[in-house]
């Protein structure tokens, strides 16, 4: 297994995440589209800002949230909640684009970020899941570091 610092690790995911769900979108918004890649290729590289973007600015609003009504633990409607809300302003944002981009109707557009969304619930889950078996997680190397030491005090 490969072992990162933690931010490094981040990095690395959101930018692996990225590249692979652009290439992915492009080939599933060409043949949802019926046309070619070139042409879905630009609106899938958009999607990915949009959703990086949104996924940043709901989750610090949801947080700042969370602080207000000092929640600290997210129970499962919490989650539920939290994925709801995320989704629905993701469906909010693109539809639109779609619409514009592909000159077809709000139903269209729909139909087609629903689509999107059932990929990316299975991409992200499998992403995650391969991304984990290859790169450590944080707390793991933490934990075989802190067992190499030794418990407090053992050394001297």
């Amino acid at each position: 297994m490969i072992s990162l610092q933690r931010n490094t690790r981040r990095i690395v995911y959101v930018v692996l995440f990225e590249i692979i769900a652009i290439v992915a979108s492009t080939i599933l918004l060409s043949e949802l589209s019926g046309g070619p890649p070139s042409h879905s290729l630009p609106i899938a590289i958009a999607i990915s800002f949009i959703a990086v973007a949104w996924n940043y600015l709901y989750n610090s609003m949801f947080e700042e949230w969370e602080k207000r009504r000092r929640i600290q633990e997210r129970r499962f409607l919490h989650r539920c909640v939290h994925a709801i809300g995320f989704e629905a302003g993701l469906i909010i944002c693109i539809v639109p684009l779609y619409m514009w981009w592909y000159g077809i109707g709000p139903l269209d557009a729909f139909i087609m970020e629903v689509s999107i969304l059932i990929f990316f619930l299975v991409y992200t889950f499998v992403f995650t899941w391969t991304f984990d078996q290859v790169f450590e997680l944080p707390q793991a190397r933490d934990w075989r570091q802190t067992c190499a030491e030794g418990p407090p005090g053992a050394q001297g």
